[in-house]
């Protein structure tokens, strides 16, 4: 068996652009940067970005363009592909890439606009009493189980 299975999460590094292909199924692609953070053998603090490419079709392709927008975060699973083509030189070019399969909208940053997915703003009221608070603690029984006892 094998496997090619890509899971990214990262801020998008630009505004995703929606495209059609010929056959009419939509195409959307977009940049997504990942960070990473580590502390070197003096241990001094050290960052890294990585830069992806990022490809989806059909209905994600859709909802992506919609409401993703430059700096949102996302939680990508797709799969890696790498294409070739050669330019308007003749130059070969090479581009490797994440196709989407599956995919989830991170969280709005702080006063930023667009679109969101969090319910309306409501009138503020009090937090509602835990219900943990008032629960009793649960009894287990002692004695043992017979497994045969088991219904299924």
């Amino acid at each position: 068996m094998y496997l090619n299975k890509a899971f990214l999460y990262g801020n998008l590094t630009k505004d995703p652009e929606l495209k059609s292909l010929p056959s009419g199924i939509k195409v959307v692609s977009f940049g997504l940067a990942t960070n990473r953070t580590w502390k070197d053998k003096d241990g001094v603090k050290k960052d890294d970005t990585t830069f992806h490419n990022i490809v989806a079709f059909g209905k994600p392709a859709e909802l992506i363009a919609q409401y993703l927008k430059k700096g949102r975060g996302v939680f990508i699973e797709g799969r890696i592909a790498n294409r070739s083509w050669d330019d308007k030189d003749g130059v070969k070019k090479y581009r490797s890439e994440v196709i989407v399969e599956n995919f989830q909208f991170g969280p709005n940053a702080p006063g930023q606009g667009g679109e969101t997915f969090n319910k309306p703003a409501q009138a503020e009221s009090p937090a509602p009493k835990s219900k943990v608070e008032n629960m009793d603690t649960i009894e287990y029984p002692t004695e043992e189980i017979n497994p045969e006892d088991i219904p299924f």
